[in-house]
C-alpha cells in the first residue's frame, strides 16, 4: 500500500469512527473505564462507543504483578539494564473519567495540523477533551482538518484566534516554522499557562531557531515514538503507542503530572521520563541512522553489490529488502534478535554471528560522527536552512523522487504488487 492510499484509508477509518460514535466535530468521550487514551475511539451525547482494554496481553501472560512487583499499577521504577533505574508511567494511571475531570477546565489548542497534530488532535477529541485546531485559513491543513470533522468557527480557527483561546497551547508546527509562528502569537495568549511540545527541538536549539522560551508558563513535552498516523491508528485499534515525557519549566509545581496526563490523553500507553535535550538528540540521531538514513544506505549498498555481481533485480531486492521487511524484522520486533537467529538456518546463524561485529566496527565511527553533528547543532542548522527555503517542497520532492527512481525501489514496487494482499489493488 503506498503512502497516499494509507493516508486515505486511515482518514476514512477516522471519519467512520467519528460517525459511529456520534462524536461530530469535537465532543467525544473516549473508551471504557481504565482503558485510558490508548484504548478509545469517540463517543457522543447520544451513545457511547467503548473498546475492551487490550493493553499488554503478551506481557501479562509472561509476567504477573505478583511475580514482578514493578508490574503493579501506577508509576514504576524499572531497571531495563541492571543498575540504571528508569521511571515509567502507564495509561492505567489515568482512567478516562479521571483524565476528563483533570482537564475539565482546559482548552487544548492544536497549533499546526501535520502528522502529530492530526493524530494527537483526533485522539484528544475522541477522549472528550475540549480541543480546537489552529492553522492557516483555507490552506491545505485547513481543508484536511475539515475532512477530519473539525468545524470552522466551532473548533477550527485561524492560528492566532486558536492561540487566544488556548489554556494549553500545543506547538505541533514544523521545526522550521515554529519559532516564527510563536513570535507572532506569544503576546496574544492571555489564557495560556502551558506550552506543550512533541519534540525537544525548539527548546534545545534556541540559539539556532530563534525561539524564546517564555518565563511565565509551564513548558512540557510528550513525544510519541512514532508518526502521528501511527499514534492515531494504534488508538483506533484499542492499543496505544510508547512515548517520552519531559519538563523544561515548572511554574505550577504540577508540570510532570500534567505531562503524564497529556501523554495518556493523546494516545500513549507507556511513558518514559527524559529531558528536552536527550529527546531531541536521540530522535535526530535515530532518524539519520537505524530508523531511516542508515537503512536506506545499507539496503542500497547491498543491492548494488549483488547487481554488480550478476544477480537479477528481483533476486537482489528479495535478498536485501523483501525478506528483511516481510520475514525477519517482524520476528525481531516481536521477540528480539536472539529469537530471529534461532528461527533461521544453522548456516545463516553462523554467518550473522561472525559478521555482526564487523558491521559494528565499520559503522561505529560514522555513528559517533553523526551523534556529534547532532549535539553541536550542525544537523539542526542544516535542517532549518533547508526547511526555510522558498523551494523547500520542490527540492524535497526532487530528492524523494530520486529515491523512488532508484532501480532497487522500482523493483520493490513490482515485487510488492505480487504479494497476495495486493493482487487486487492495482499497485
Amino acid at each position: 500500500m503506498n503512502a497516499n492510499v494509507a493516508r486515505t484509508a486511515l482518514r476514512a477509518a477516522t471519519r467512520s469512527s467519528t460517525r459511529r460514535a456520534g462524536a461530530g466535530a469535537g465532543a467525544g468521550a473516549g473508551a471504557g473505564a481504565g482503558a485510558g487514551a490508548g484504548a478509545g475511539a469517540g463517543a457522543g451525547a447520544a451513545r457511547s462507543l467503548s473498546f475492551a482494554p487490550t493493553a499488554r496481553p503478551t506481557l501479562n501472560k509472561m509476567l504477573s504483578a505478583t511475580a514482578k512487583p514493578w508490574l503493579a499499577r501506577g508509576l514504576k521504577t524499572i531497571e531495563f539494564t541492571e543498575g540504571i533505574p528508569e521511571k515509567v508511567y502507564e495509561r492505567e494511571d489515568w482512567p478516562l473519567e479521571k483524565l476528563q475531570d483533570y482537564f475539565k477546565n482546559e482548552t487544548f489548542a492544536i497549533l499546526g495540523y501535520g502528522s502529530q497534530g492530526h493524530g494527537q488532535g483526533l485522539n484528544l477529541r475522541d477522549n472528550g477533551m475540549n480541543v480546537i485546531v489552529g492553522v492557516r485559513k483555507d490552506g491545505a491543513s485547513w481543508k484536511e482538518a475539515i475532512q477530519d470533522g473539525w468545524q470552522p468557527g466551532k473548533n477550527l480557527f485561524p492560528i492566532q484566534e486558536a492561540a487566544e483561546k488556548a489554556t494549553i497551547a500545543m506547538l505541533l508546527l514544523s521545526d522550521a516554522a515554529c519559532a516564527n509562528v510563536y513570535k507572532s502569537i506569544k503576546d496574544k495568549m492571555p489564557k495560556t499557562h502551558t506550552l506543550y511540545f512533541s519534540h525537544g527541538f525548539q527548546i534545545t536549539y534556541q540559539s539556532e531557531t530563534g525561539f524564546e522560551a517564555p518565563k511565565d508558563k509551564d513548558i512540557i513535552l510528550c513525544a510519541p515514538k512514532g508518526s502521528g498516523r501511527t499514534v492515531r491508528s494504534l488508538f483506533l485499534e484499542s492499543r496505544g503507542i510508547n512515548g517520552s515525557i519531559a519538563v523544561y519549566q515548572d511554574l505550577s509545581g504540577k508540570a510532570l503530572e500534567k505531562a503524564s496526563a497529556m501523554g495518556v490523553a493523546v494516545g500513549c500507553g507507556y511513558l518514559y521520563e527524559t529531558t528536552f535535550e536527550r529527546e531531541v538528540y536521540s530522535d535526530l540521531y535515530g532518524e539519520r541512522a537505524c530508523l531511516m538514513g542508515g537503512i536506506q544506505g545499507l539496503f542500497k549498498a547491498q543491492y548494488d553489490v549483488l547487481r554488480a555481481n550478476g544477480h537479477s533485480p528481483s533476486e537482489a531486492f528479495n535478498e536485501t529488502c523483501e525478506e528483511a521487511l516481510q520475514s525477519l524484522y517482524p520476528l525481531v520486533g516481536a521477540n528480539g534478535m536472539d529469537y530471529m537467529y534461532k528461527a533461521c538456518s544453522t548456516t545463516a546463524r553462523r554467518g550473522a554471528l561472525d559478521w555482526a561485529p564487523e558491521f559494528e566496527k565499520a559503522c561505529k565511527p560514522v555513528l559517533e560522527k553523526l551523534y556529534e553533528s547532532v549535539k553541536n547543532g550542525s544537523e539542526t542548522r542544516r535542517a532549518l536552512q533547508f526547511g526555510n527555503r522558498k523551494t523547500y517542497r520542490e527540492d524535497f520532492d526532487k530528492e524523494t523522487d530520486a529515491i523512488a527512481a532508484q532501480e532497487m525501489w522500482k523493483v520493490g514496487h513490482k515485487v510488492r504488487a505480487l504479494r497476495p494482499e495486493n493482487a487486487d489493488k492495482g499497485l
